[in-house]
């Protein structure tokens, strides 16, 4: 029993079993997509010193470019998705390159920086939720980050997948990078360090700073992007997704039933006040102490807010109640009636904002208002169509429009509308005021077709009124914005058709 007992390993702390390291598939391909990628971050990083122009449309151009040898044909179109993603991605992108209303490019870009990864994690190999699910943006996004973040060994696989092949290239093309960035780094301390060497090599000293200095740091950002870019692509393409199950909660309808009941009583509470002064009319209104004018054009913006909160409380209320209890029946009906109510709400701000615009002319805030009225309408609608049909998907209906509506809005000259309004009604004479500094600055270069409608010797003191429109006339800030648009031009990245335009027009 002894000799069995020593023929025993001797007890002792059990060591912990090493994790085994990971082991990436490459191939000659992803050697290709990885020098894409990093040309890609250069071109990323370059078009980021000058964002607004066609450096955005390229950058976008050239991402796609890249998903396509990487992800593959199939991957990027075969479902309806992803194509309608593409072809809305790409036209919100072409818009950097054709017009210049600030506004719509920050809106633009935002919404680019939310789809094009919502459309890249689409392409993942495995199972995602569907597109109309609110949930989808969450696991989209989080599976990017765990492909940026997660296989950075990636991109040192795919370089020393080749070293048994004792190829030169990439050793010559790595040595010859490090060399140049450590003499450039030390060329210029060594100088300050040496009045003589200072002296001997100020030329080339000067020629890095001009000429190096900036590209170097683009290259480094470039080489610190890459492994996260190819990191991304490496998982898309390579690590299956399981899509988790999610559990819905829903509590009994009588609490929605009472909050919608009373969110009716009070629109129609509401409703009826504001009837009695559209149909009661000045003199009513004059009873009161009221401005009829004051009435009829204020009110607008936060009547479109409370249709808003209305559409939440309607979705909440159909999506969470138990539709198994005695008052879903009346969450239903009383759902119906606040998209009723919240209708007449956004005929009655269309009304009241129609009546504002009439005296003072059309903006672009103004022109973006009656927009937001269209599709809050159109949502609206949607959301009565579940009241109906509980089963249908609200998103599923609801997020075309938002899409179709926006790139709508983008096809509209709406700065070329509110400067023809402005200037039509100035000439007119229906108005004494014209603000020419809000009209050329604030809006993109469209306006100029309108602003050279007037006196170029127009003072802008009478549009104006402060110091610095004293100093100037209407020729003169129009020459300045001219000045501006061939600056534009003259930078590929901030190219686009506006600018162009306006700044070729005699």
């Amino acid at each position: 029993m002894d000799q069995m007992k020593n023929a025993l390993i001797p007890e002792g702390t059990a060591k912990p079993a090493q994790k085994a390291p990971r082991i990436y598939k490459t191939t000659a391909l992803s050697r290709l997509i990885l020098a894409a990628s990093l040309a890609l971050c250069l071109l990323l990083v370059n078009a980021a010193t000058w964002p607004w122009g066609m450096g955005n449309t390229v950058t976008v151009f050239a991402w796609y470019a890249l998903l396509l040898p990487a992800m593959g044909r199939e991957a990027l179109l075969r479902r309806r998705e992803s194509r309608v993603l593409l072809a809305y991605n790409l036209l919100l992108a072409a818009s950097f390159a054709l017009t210049s209303n600030p506004w719509f490019r920050l809106w633009n870009f935002l919404a680019l920086v939310l789809l094009v990864p919502i459309h890249t994690a689409s392409l993942a190999f495995g199972d995602l939720l569907p597109w109309w699910r609110p949930a989808m943006v969450g696991e989209r996004l989080g599976l990017l980050c765990r492909g940026a973040f997660c296989h950075l060994g990636a991109a040192p696989a795919a370089i020393s997948a080749g070293r048994e092949k004792k190829s030169l290239s990439l050793t010559v093309v790595l040595g010859a990078a490090a060399a140049l960035a450590l003499v450039s780094a030390l060329l210029p301390v060594l100088a300050s360090a040496d009045a003589l060497f200072a002296a001997a090599t100020q030329g080339l000293v000067e020629f890095i700073r001009l000429h190096f200095a900036r590209e170097l740091w683009k290259l480094f950002w470039a080489l610190a992007l890459t492994p996260f870019l190819f990191g991304l692509l490496y998982c898309l393409r390579h690590v299956p997704v399981q899509t988790k199950a999610r559990t819905l909660y829903t509590v009994d309808s009588a609490l929605f039933a009472i909050i919608l009941g009373a969110l009716d009583v009070l629109y129609l509470l509401f409703l009826a006040v504001q009837s009695a002064g559209l149909f009661g009319g000045p003199e009513y209104l004059a009873q009161r102490g009221i401005s009829y004018a004051d009435w009829a054009r204020n009110g607008f913006f936060q009547m479109v807010g409370v249709t808003i909160l209305n559409l939440a409380a309607v979705m909440a209320s159909l999506t969470f109640s138990q539709q198994e209890s005695r008052g879903w029946r009346a969450v239903q009906g009383l759902s119906a009636a606040l998209v009723g109510e919240s209708l007449i709400l956004l005929a009655s701000a269309a009304w009241r904002m129609t009546l504002y615009v009439s005296a003072y002319g059309l903006s672009f805030k103004r022109f973006m208002t009656y927009w937001g009225m269209v599709m809050m309408a159109l949502f609206l609608l949607s959301a009565l169509e579940k009241t109906r049909r509980p089963d249908r998907s609200f998103c599923r209906r609801a997020l075309p429009l938002a899409l179709a509506g926006w790139l709508a809005i983008n096809c509209i000259p709406v700065d070329y509308l509110v400067a023809k309004n402005q200037v039509d009604r100035y000439l007119s004479g229906e108005s004494p005021i014209l603000s020419v500094h809000y009209l050329a600055y604030a809006l993109s270069y469209d306006t100029f077709s309108q602003l050279e409608r007037l006196d170029p010797a127009l003072p802008l003191a009478i549009c104006e009124g402060d110091w610095w429109s004293r100093q100037h006339t209407a020729g003169s800030l129009v020459e300045k914005r001219r000045a501006a648009a061939q600056e534009d031009c003259a930078d590929w990245r901030s190219w686009n058709l506006s600018a162009c335009l306006a700044a070729g027009r005699n």
